[in-house]
């Protein structure tokens, strides 16, 4: 019985000589879906991989996943001369497009990389997930589960898509379960997230405002051209997670998080109104000390989270905080420091340090000199 019903479908198989390549992919395709529900595997998507035309696959929004650049030079290297060993793992939405859960790598290399796109004609191959795993949800767990087997992630990506799942109302349990965390891990990601506008600006290590907005582009780590890769790994970051000495705390409990610190407008002012205010509180020592001994005293969650983080520039998170407790004025508007004249700037950066250094005191640290209180560490700042 075995050997007639492949001497069948041998036979069949013969008349697909007759048809043109689009057609004969097509059908081959369908083949396998058919062949694929009777197989015993038929719960593994690897068991029946699909040739989808490169321009209906897309890459997800969420990926933290990052390859270095020699390293995506030896992918290209290794897809051209032994070809696709493995599928691109992806699901089909609404629009009929898949989107790429697994293989976001292989998938740029098969439409990048002339020589891989010629040699599988325009096409890619898919491993379609089961229907039952297509929620958003879902799909971020399994991108996350394969990425963690292997290469970096963006630390602030991570934090976000922690932060997705959360509003997803998975608790820590579930997550460190479908993404393969501790619950320390997670509480870390938690406490990152929100901060990325605060401490994204490269020039921040020693100026407290930043030149335009922040943006999720930002935060990309890979482009979307071949010839741009020996220039991602410039873009790699750290996060400053390991120190026994830091405080953490989750973002609710944060006093400036609550204040509105982190909002990104401020109601019946102008953008210029703002900065002018910072101008005008930041350049009055008196006004900016008395503030930050309230801060200091009162702002403890905070205090501890931020400035026991020996990593990120404590003077400029001082000043924001003040002007925050003092006023409402968010840190988004911080620009208002570069409003000050040079000798002003140095006035309120001696306040914050004095109040720093009053705060470790008293909380049996060590006192910081200027530099260190800046810190100049901006890629590791969280």
């Amino acid at each position: 019985m075995k050997k007639e019903v492949i001497k069948k479908s041998k036979d069949l198989f013969k008349s697909l000589d007759i048809l043109n390549q689009r057609d004969l992919i097509e059908a081959i395709n369908e083949i396998r879906k058919e062949l694929h529900k009777y197989s015993p595997f038929k719960n593994e998507p690897v068991d029946c991989v699909q040739w989808i035309k490169s321009d209906m696959v897309h890459a997800n929004d969420y990926n933290p996943n990052s390859v270095a650049p020699p390293e995506m030079k030896l992918l290209e290297r290794s897809i051209c001369e032994d070809g696709y060993t493995q599928p691109i793992v992806a699901w089909r939405n609404e629009q009929d497009i898949f989107e790429v859960v697994d293989g976001f790598h292989r998938n740029r290399v098969g439409k990048e990389s002339k020589e891989a796109k010629k040699r599988i004609l325009g096409y890619l191959p898919l491993a379609i997930i089961n229907h039952e795993r297509e929620s958003k949800s879902d799909r971020i767990a399994a991108t996350i589960r394969h990425n963690r087997a292997r290469g970096k992630h963006q630390i602030e990506k991570m934090s976000d898509i922690v932060l997705e799942l959360k509003r997803r109302n998975w608790d820590n349990e579930k997550i460190s379960r479908e993404l393969g965390m501790d619950e320390d891990e997670i509480l870390r990601l938690c406490q990152i997230t929100g901060l990325i506008e605060l401490f994204s600006d490269q020039e921040f290590s020693k100026a407290w405002d930043v030149e335009g907005e922040v943006t999720e582009s930002d935060f990309e780590e890979l482009s979307d051209d071949v010839d741009d890769f020996k220039e991602e790994d410039k873009e790699f970051r750290t996060v400053n997670t390991s120190d026994e000495n830091r405080i953490f705390h989750t973002y609710e409990k944060w006093e400036c998080y609550k204040a509105g610190f982190y909002n990104t407008t401020m109601h019946g002012k102008t953008k210029s109104e703002c900065e002018e205010e910072y101008k005008k509180f930041l350049s009055n020592p008196k006004k900016f000390a008395a503030t930050l001994e309230h801060v200091i005293k009162e702002w403890k969650h905070s205090c501890e989270h931020y400035l026991t983080n020996s990593a990120m520039n404590r003077i400029a998170w001082l000043g924001q905080a003040a002007m925050c407790y003092a006023t409402g004025i968010p840190s988004t508007f911080r620009g208002g420091f570069s409003l000050m004249s040079e000798k002003q700037q140095n006035e309120a950066n001696e306040v914050a340090l004095k109040y720093l250094n009053k705060w470790l005191k008293a909380n049996d640290r060590e006192e910081v000199t200027m530099d260190e209180a800046y810190a100049n560490r901006q890629s590791d700042i969280y």
